[in-house]
């Protein structure tokens, strides 16, 4: 397992407009990696390139590095609507070189960013965009891991910078771009907090969202840095067990912050949807009773359905409402793992159904693409809660148990986020290695 502790001064980087201080501390988190003063400004020579499928009908994938513009039109699309017409945000959950290749994503409708360790693995492994930078890291004296940081640092920074405009048009509500902390430290509560708090003066961006799993020794440091004023994207939520804790965290942290004006200090619940359906489907498939296979990708949508009635829940009453006179907004649900695995089913199944106000659904290439092609906007997430409480419990009788489906996902995850890390490791190394090598 690759070594997450070793540790180097860092002058944090300014930012127009930024809350926070940008003077560097002389006592530095255990278990994470220091990053060096990086420039967020864009390449004025980056182009934008998009790619055609194979039937030649324009599309939305990114070719991250190409060069030569293509000259496409903006137009409107159905994520302007999904936004407009039925509150919800449309992310996108994916970040490569250059990040100006985000600009026609922006003009059709998102409005925000994901990422997370699987993403940065594929972006840096197989593209070429990244080694310059790693080359004068390397020959610096960086060590991988610290290289591995100020990569990805630089990326959020950059793509932090096109999305302020929609942080401030919608007063901190949207526009944001969420970094996930180490996933070594998923059962770490101490070293993820310092990790959080370290990441966020050194991506010193007002509109990033600092991603902390939702496993159980992570809940308290939601709780932790949430009460610091740092915004959070919760990530790894796989049950509803789990996710009203991830709630009670958010609100103890916002309660225990003492700050009198709360307005910025935001976060969202991410959570997963089609992992959920990959699971379960395989269970019903070997119980195999015609009542069992009836049930084949019904599980998510139900559950995030249940999630959704226990976010209206949670976030009204005495206790929400003394939180709002402060300016308290509330822990938007974010629906992630939105693409289709199972061929057989709709290739909008986990974004169709789960539009609703005040949510976020974080597509990757193939869901966006879908959607904008041929989604239907309207209303959907609590059109037939009865049925989805009907196919909960359902499943419940059938022996499906939810907290340990839960508690598989979560593990692997966690274990899939590890390996990817591990894997982008091995990889900088290697090319590490081979500049070495060449400059002999």
């Amino acid at each position: 397992m690759a070594s997450i502790s070793n540790l180097a001064n860092l002058t944090p980087a300014t930012s127009a407009g930024s809350s926070r201080s940008s003077s560097s501390s002389s006592v530095l988190p255990r278990s994470f990696i220091t990053l060096r003063t990086l420039n967020s400004k864009l390449s004025s020579s980056s182009h934008l390139s998009l790619r055609y499928n194979q039937t030649s009908k324009p599309s939305l994938f990114v070719r991250c590095s190409a060069s030569g513009g293509n000259g496409s039109t903006t137009k409107r699309t159905t994520l302007h609507d999904l936004y407009e017409k039925e509150g919800q945000s449309p992310w996108y959950d994916n970040l490569c070189r250059p990040v100006t290749d985000l600009l026609p994503f922006i003009a059709r409708g998102v409005r925000g960013v994901t990422s997370n360790p699987a993403i940065f693995q594929k972006a840096i492994s197989t593209s070429n965009a990244y080694n310059d930078q790693f080359r004068t890291l390397v020959e610096s004296g960086k060590d991988i891991e610290s290289a591995y940081w100020e990569l990805v640092v630089k990326d959020i920074q950059d793509a932090c910078k096109l999305f302020e405009p929609i942080y401030d048009q919608t007063e901190a509500e949207d526009g944001y771009v969420s970094v996930e902390v180490s996933p070594m430290l998923a059962a770490d509560t101490n070293g993820t907090v310092e990790a959080a708090k370290y990441l966020h003066k050194v991506v010193n961006r007002r509109n990033v969202y600092i991603k902390i799993p939702a496993t159980a020794p992570c809940v308290p440091s939601i709780r932790d840095v949430i009460a610091s004023g740092i915004s959070v994207n919760v990530t790894l939520i796989f049950s509803i067990a789990r996710y009203e804790a991830v709630i009670d965290a958010y609100l103890d942290g916002l309660e225990a912050s003492g700050l009198d004006d709360l307005s910025r200090v935001t976060s969202v619940a991410s959570f997963f949807v089609s992992r959920v359906d990959t699971l379960i489907d395989k269970m019903l498939e070997k119980i195999g009773t015609p009542e069992a296979l009836d049930l084949r990708g019904k599980a998510a949508v139900a559950q995030a359905a249940l999630a959704y009635k226990l976010y209206q829940k949670k976030f009204s009453g005495p206790r929400w409402e003394a939180l709002v006179k402060k300016g308290a907004k509330r822990q938007r649900l974010l629906w992630a793992s939105t693409s289709v695995k199972n061929p057989a089913y709709s290739d909008t199944l986990y974004v169709a159904p789960l539009i609703g106000p005040d949510t976020v659904s974080t597509m990757p290439d193939q869901a966006l693409e879908a959607f904008i092609d041929h989604g239907t906007v309207k209303r959907t997430i609590d059109e037939n809660v009865s049925e989805a409480e009907g196919i909960y419990s359902a499943l419940e009788k059938l022996g499906i148990e939810w907290t340990k489906v839960g508690e598989q996902l979560e593990e692997e995850g966690v274990d899939s986020f590890k390996k990817s890390f591990e894997s982008l490791l091995g990889t900088l190394q290697d090319k590490a290695n081979t500049l070495k090598l060449a400059s002999h």
